[in-house]
């Protein structure tokens, strides 16, 4: 009876230590998946702000803008410009002028 008793003891005792270290590990791993979650939220964030960063810098007004300024680009004349037809027919010949 005494060892049925210490084998029941015995077992009681790991079944308490696994009880208490599968608590712990629970706890542990809910706050890794809050820091995640916390990353996840400031990645969200820094996503917005960079698809508004690449909005501002891909506008029309901004580049045609930044090509006159720094790299001297102009638009063609009027006289230079030449459209095409879908079947590959012009609509007006260029007419080139010397500058």
């Amino acid at each position: 009876m005494t060892r049925l008793n210490l084998l029941l003891l015995g077992i009681l005792v790991l079944c308490a230590l696994s009880v208490v270290t599968s608590q712990h590990k629970a706890r542990k791993l809910y706050g890794e998946l809050q820091k995640e979650a916390q990353s996840a939220r400031q990645l969200d964030v820094e996503w917005g702000q960079l698809q508004l960063e690449q909005s501002t810098w891909a506008m029309h007004s901004r580049i045609e803008s930044e090509a006159t300024k720094r790299l001297g680009m102009q638009l063609p004349g009027a006289n230079r410009t030449q459209a095409i037809l879908p079947h590959g027919q012009a609509v007006a010949k260029p007419t080139v002028t010397s500058e």
